[in-house]
């Protein structure tokens, strides 16, 4: 695991496969996915510099300069290892030669980060769409939190207000001398030259401008006479915080009388079409980012999903099977096209969703998924999950998200590797050509996506495929033989600067695949077990009748068989290699997870917990699927433990890190200690020592994560108990023959547990 670990550290990519099969045929017997997990925007290791000036590209594919290039150095060429292309060295490069290299050719430069010269840096925008249909206590969170944010916004950064209950206002903060807003009707769709013209930004109002001036050229967008539409509504932090305050204060709930067993009447759906016809006026084609408060479901207009009256229950996974959800459909239709308007105008949706119902998650996922917006669910606007995330999107220093705004994301590859697509959050650019696959997942059928926002974090999962032999060069594909790919992305750096990255590997072909000694040596089970999830969670959305449970028990069973070491009929004699003895209990807790059993979870929860999945990098997404243990006593320092129920002891305290929420739990005798109140005798510091290590981890970890997990302190045999529970393997049941070892607990559940599991696949495995 170091190995990949290192890779990943380097060049924020891992593969499921570090050495790939050189045939079709020979691929799809390997089961898993020839993929990658690929970090665009990765932490930039401080030694390695950004280099000033614009990148060298091959004058055939586009592929970027890289450290696999053949050089020429009497004859001042370069090979382009993608094409094959000879490419001249401008002049600048021509006082290089083997002993002064420019640094985009040494090796530790396989990742490297361009940032051209340019005259102008673009602002970032912020426009925030708040929901008003709530209780008083919940505006009232709500404004503080606006409040701090608005305060940690850089002071070039341009600020705008849209709210919304019955009605959406859209306020101008350029009119000093009056509190001034343009109220549109929130119970039917209004198109965005309705919206435009309303808003006095419409393009007859601006024809006067000149060419240079027009919103889709990139000028900066503060210049000329585009600047009036700008100014009466998006204005600079450092201009418009007071005005900005004093609208705050000033801010009630909404008017409009809610009948007795009725819903608010919310009209989300028109809010944020006004929003995005408002940032595609003024600032199209740079970074902005809609940031929508929400507190409850839309019941008015476009993308309701719920009707008016309460005796009308929100959808459920059982109404969305049975095609009982008369609004599902309707809004999600709604959405995807808002989704393609923001896209074109390379605009971020970003949702913070706080209520103890739904408000629509499910429904909006598309519009924020393919923005690569950040989404938040909690339970309430001053609940520390909302509010410590809300918090860590505004902060800088170590724990920065590293906001960038309108990216593209471009897969150059040699010839005998195609594109079938990806899975994560970004929107295809329909750029076809001959490195795309005919077999397509997720955004498929082109070779470049848009990445409206990404961040530090931000992953991308990319599925290749390898050309048939009538389409390949066998000469090419020979075994020990290099292939390379080349991820490159241009984005909008928090500075306002475009900045250009571009990775560049290689792996190798492996031709003698029959005893797949090499492909063993190269699987990262870690990565394999995030791509299964990813792609079972697509297959879920996108395939009727998928029975996710079963592929993932059907894929595991096909790779034992061809990668595990046994005597056919004699499960005894079953064996795994070492790179995949971890990999079927990781399907095992998979199999038992949030992404897949969907009962007893809502549909805006499981559409927030796959986009979590689809967007975090190997580490985060592998504890969301197996989350990890360690226990503290007062015999030694804090150990990993087994995700098993054997790992409960009376004198223990555990931490479980589930990724979105982490448990402290206490022994029933450690419990009893501390209402005992012994941490508070000075002869009992090392028991307060060991009460109090377990909850600064738990802040360590709440503290580098985004969004912030939920914080549970619970004691055995507690109701919240229940979270740790839930996760562990059930090795001792209610029903099982032996009880648990003293001071121990059982689960009382019907699932089998991870030996039983092992046990069946090993049956079935060696089977002839």
């Amino acid at each position: 695991m170091a190995h990949f670990a290192q890779q990943e550290a380097q060049d924020g990519v891992r593969f499921t496969f570090d050495k790939w099969p050189n045939s079709k045929i020979e691929a799809s017997k390997c089961v898993v996915p020839m993929a990658a997990v690929y970090t665009p925007l990765c932490r930039f290791p401080a030694e390695k510099q950004v280099l000033p000036y614009p990148p060298l590209r091959c004058r055939t594919c586009s592929a970027l300069l890289c450290p696999y290039v053949q050089i020429d150095y009497m004859g001042k060429l370069w090979v382009c290892p993608f094409c094959f292309q000879r490419n001249h060295f401008p002049q600048h490069y021509h006082h290089m030669n083997e002993n002064n290299l420019p640094p985009e050719l040494f090796q530790m430069y396989s990742t490297v980060e361009y940032a051209p010269p340019s005259d102008r840096a673009l602002p970032p925008v912020f426009l925030f769409v708040l929901d008003t249909c709530l209780i008083e206590e919940e505006l009232t969170f709500l404004k503080m939190a606006l409040k701090q944010a608005i305060e940690l916004l850089p002071e070039h950064a341009l600020v705008g207000l849209i709210t919304f209950g019955t009605q959406v206002h859209v306020h101008e903060l350029g009119c000093a001398e009056m509190s001034k807003a343009y109220v549109f009707r929130g119970s039917k769709e209004i198109s965005k030259e309705t919206i435009l013209d309303n808003l006095g930004l419409s393009p007859s109002r601006r024809a006067f401008q000149p060419k240079s001036q027009q919103p889709g050229v990139a000028v900066n967008v503060r210049d000329g006479a585009f600047a009036i539409g700008v100014n009466r509504f998006l204005l600079p932090q450092a201009d418009c915080e007071y005005t900005l305050g004093a609208l705050l204060d000033d801010l009630q709930r909404d008017a409009w009388p809610v009948q007795p067993g009725h819903r608010a009447l919310r009209c989300t759906g028109t809010a944020l079409a006004v929003a995005a016809g408002l940032l595609g006026a003024c600032v199209s084609g740079t970074g902005a980012r809609i940031m929508a408060f929400l507190g409850g479901p839309c019941t008015e207009g476009p993308g309701t999903i719920v009707g008016k009256e309460l005796s009308d229950p929100i959808r459920s996974h059982k109404d969305l099977d049975k095609d009982a959800a008369p609004h599902y459909h309707k809004a999600v239709k709604f959405y995807q096209g808002l989704s393609k308007q923001l896209v074109e105008q390379g605009h971020v949706l970003d949702l913070f969703a706080c209520a103890l119902d739904q408000v629509g998650v499910a429904e909006i996922k598309v519009a924020v998924e393919r923005t690569g917006g950040l989404v938040v669910l909690a339970e309430s606007f001053g609940n520390s999950v909302f509010k410590e995330s809300f918090k860590r999107v505004f902060e800088a220093g170590e724990n920065a998200l590293g906001l960038a705004f309108n990216g593209t994301f471009e897969v150059i590859c040699s010839k005998d590797v195609k594109i079938q697509g990806i899975i994560g959050p970004c929107a295809s650019l329909e750029k076809k050509g001959p490195s795309c696959s005919e077999t397509v997942i997720g955004q498929g059928n082109t070779s470049a996506w848009k990445m409206c926002g990404l961040d530090n974090s931000t992953s991308l999962t990319i599925f290749f495929d390898i050309a048939t032999s009538e389409q390949s060069n066998a000469a090419a594909q020979a075994a020990g033989r290099p292939f390379f790919l080349q991820f490159l992305t241009q984005y909008q750096h928090p500075d306002g600067k475009m900045r250009i990255r571009a990775t560049t590997v290689y792996r190798q072909w492996v031709e003698n695949v029959g005893n797949g000694e090499e492909l063993v040596s190269g699987f990262d089970q870690e990565t394999a077990a995030v791509v299964l999830a990813r792609l079972a969670s697509h297959k879920m959305e996108t395939e009727e009748e998928f029975d996710a449970t079963r592929w993932l028990d059907r894929s595991l069973i096909r790779l034992s068989s061809r990668f595990g070491h046994y005597i056919k009929d004699d499960p005894t004699s079953f064996r795994f290699d070492p790179e995949f003895a971890i990999f079927p209990q990781f399907l095992f807790n998979l199999r038992r997870s949030q992404f897949v059993q969907v009962f007893n979870n809502s549909p805006d929860e499981t559409a927030y917990f796959r986009m979590l999945l689809n967007r975090e990098n190997v580490t985060n997404s592998v504890v969301m699927i197996q989350p990890s243990l360690i226990t503290y006593s007062m015999q030694g320092p804090p150990e990993p433990a087994l995700l098993d129920v054997a790992a409960i002891a009376v004198d223990r305290i555990l931490l479980l890190d589930a990724y979105f929420s982490v448990v402290v739990f206490h022994g029933m005798n450690v419990a009893q200690w501390r209402n005992a109140g012994y941490h508070n005798q000075p002869e009992y510091q090392s028991f307060a020592q060991l009460l109090q290590a377990p909850l600064d981890d738990a802040q360590a970890i709440i503290s580098e994560r985004f969004p912030a997990p939920r914080l549970v302190v619970c004691d055995q045999h507690g109701s919240q108990a229940r979270f740790l529970l839930a996760k562990l393997n059930p090795s001792a049941t209610y029903n099982s023959a032996q009880g648990p070892p003293p001071g121990g607990d059982i689960l009382f559940t019907d699932d089998v547990s991870l030996q039983v599991f092992v046990e069946h696949l090993q049956r079935l495995a060696v089977q002839s």
